[in-house]
C-alpha cells in the first residue's frame, strides 16, 4: 500500500501519518524530517535547503525528487509505505509518477486533511511553543500558508484526476481523525 498524506501546514499531516503507519505496518517517509535532518547534520542538501526553508519557501524539486527517490528505493518499503510532505507542486507530483512509473508501482491513495486557516494557523503558533521548529514562527507560517494554497492546492484537483484522492476533515481529536482515515482505507 503507497499512500501519500497531504494538507495545509498544521493539519496533522505528521501526527496522523506516524500513526496511520504503525497501524498499517508500513514506512512514514517525511520530507519535512529527512531535511531537518540533512540541516541538523549540515549537509549540502540541508545547507541549501536550509536557505529556502528558513524564508519560508519551499525546498527545489530535483532536491526532494532525490530524496524521495533514494527513500522508496529502501527494501523496508517493500510493504509499502505513507509520503509525508510531499509532493508539494504539480512538477514534483510529476517527476513522483515518473519515479513510481519505473518501479512499475502506483500510488493506492492520496489522503488530502482539510481544516480552516486560522484554525491552523493557531494550532502551528502552539505547537511552536514546544517544538522550537525555526518555521513556527508567524511571518513563516503565513508564508507557509501563502505557499501552499499557491503551489500545493493544485494537487488536490490532479489526484482527483486521477481517482485516488479522498477528503478528510482534520479538525478534531487525534483519534477521530485517524478513525476517519483507517475507514476509508478499509
Amino acid at each position: 500500500m503507497n499512500l501519500l498524506i497531504m494538507g495545509p501546514p498544521g493539519v496533522g499531516k505528521g501526527t496522523q501519518a506516524k500513526i496511520i503507519c504503525k497501524k498499517l505496518n508500513i514506512i512514514h517517509i517525511s520530507t519535512g524530517e529527512i531535511l531537518r535532518n540533512e540541516i541538523r547534520k549540515k549537509t549540502k542538501i540541508g545547507l541549501i535547503a536550509k536557505s529556502f526553508i528558513n524564508i519560508g519557501k519551499l525546498a527545489p524539486d530535483d532536491i526532494i525528487l532525490d530524496i524521495i527517490d533514494d527513500n522508496i528505493k529502501n527494501e523496508n518499503c517493500i510493504k509499502g509505505y505513507l509520503l509525508d510532505g510531499f509532493p508539494r507542486t504539480i512538477p514534483q507530483a510529476k517527476g513522483f509518477d515518473k519515479i513510481l512509473e519505473k518501479k512499475e508501482e502506483t500510488l493506492t491513495m492520496v489522503i488530502n486533511l482539510t481544516a480552516n486557516e486560522n484554525e491552523l494557523i493557531n494550532r502551528i503558533i502552539e505547537r511552536g511553543k514546544d517544538s522550537g521548529r525555526s518555521d513556527d514562527i508567524l511571518e513563516i507560517i503565513k508564508e507557509r500558508q501563502k505557499i501552499y494554497w499557491h503551489q500545493t492546492a493544485p494537487l488536490i484537483e490532479y489526484y482527483n484526476k486521477k481517482n485516488i484522492l479522498k477528503n478528510i476533515n482534520g479538525i478534531g481529536k487525534i483519534e477521530d481523525i485517524t478513525n476517519r482515515i483507517l475507514r476509508i482505507l478499509n
